[in-house]
């Protein structure tokens, strides 16, 4: 997909990119304080979308229990308010036609919180899923289909039930993807992944020495003990792929914490822009996620992405390079912004 800044001469894009980062980012303190207009909104998602815009991007929803407190709410208020901040946030990538969103919603450590604020989680989870694709018209719209990444069995019976009738509402929506990570930690993604790789690798090798002649059979076996378990194989076998995301392109945690909470460790290693916002989740908005998106852009039109952008309409399983060479420059494509 040729980015449609292209139309335009490269200097006026470079120009109409870098003023309006300078104003954003000079402002953004005053202009949260206000609310934007309709004409305005429309105003920000016109000019990004003359550029290029990328196709997954994963937030990492942190600040909830801050922003409660700061105002001195029960914790379980800030994370209702974190809710209608995802729902805000969702149809901003939605008009942008940002094909996938992922979020991190629960992690699985979040377990050890007490008693009281799981219970709390895991209700509010429920109702808005519920009404999330009961009353889903902003999924109906843009017809959004409703992944849960995670380990779900951990969950509450009521919950498990309100996943599946979830998924299955939106089941047979294609054009957009979300992904609720909960409950989800990247280690553990990575080695079910792992273990199906093998797992997969076996029965394959099984079937072939079922069919092996007798004369054939030792090179067979000697064939089993070098398995090839490649980086293309593990990633295939991710949750969030198998369920059609595409490669990661930008990543952003709210809240001023800068680590990843073991949250797409994977899938964000290469090639992907980093983003560390210090706005509470719930203070998340469209002024906050216009400068991320414009350096993205600017990292397509001057060339600094490792890979050049592609029409991800379709599933596609990321090539991540696994020689020892090529991991030297690893740092190197990690870009790594934080918001002030």
């Amino acid at each position: 997909m040729r980015p449609a800044a292209s139309a335009f001469p490269m200097f006026l894009v470079s120009v109409l990119v870098s003023f309006l980062s300078f104003i954003l980012h000079g402002f953004a303190f005053l202009c949260r304080k206000l609310k934007l207009t309709l004409l305005a909104q429309r105003f920000f998602l016109r000019v990004l979308s003359a550029g290029p815009i990328p196709q997954h991007v994963a937030f990492i929803m942190d600040g909830n229990r801050r922003f409660a407190r700061r105002r001195r709410w029960q914790v379980k208020d800030g994370h209702g308010e974190g809710y209608l901040a995802l729902r805000r946030l969702l149809e901003i990538c939605l008009r942008l036609r940002i094909r996938c969103v992922s979020v991190y919603a629960f992690a699985i450590d979040n377990f050890k919180r007490s008693p009281e604020e799981v219970d709390a989680l895991m209700q509010l989870a429920e109702s808005k899923l519920l009404e999330l694709c009961e009353h889903g018209e902003l999924l109906d719209k843009y017809g959004v289909r409703l992944n849960v990444i995670g380990r779900t069995e951990l969950f509450p019976e009521n919950l498990q039930a309100a996943v599946r009738k979830a998924e299955d509402i939106t089941r047979n929506n294609s054009r957009s993807i979300l992904n609720l990570c909960m409950p989800y930690a990247s280690r553990d993604e990575i080695t079910t992944a792992v273990e199906d790789s093998v797992r997969e690798a076996l029965v394959l090798h099984s079937t072939k020495l079922s069919t092996t002649s007798r004369e054939n059979l030792g090179n067979e076996m000697d064939t089993l003990s070098h398995m090839d378990i490649t980086e293309e194989t593990i990633t295939s076998h991710l949750m969030s792929m198998k369920r059609g995301s595409p490669p990661l392109d930008v990543l952003v945690r709210t809240s001023g914490a800068t680590r990843l909470s073991d949250y797409m460790l994977w899938q964000g290693c290469e090639d992907t822009q980093i983003h560390f916002s210090n706005v509470y989740w719930p203070d998340f908005g469209l002024l906050d996620f216009v400068p991320i998106i414009l350096q993205w852009q600017r990292s397509v039109w001057f060339g600094t992405r490792q890979k050049p952008v592609t029409n991800h309409r379709s599933p596609e399983v990321r090539t991540l390079r696994g020689r020892s060479a090529e991991r030297k420059g690893i740092g190197t494509r990690l870009e790594v912004n934080k918001s002030y």
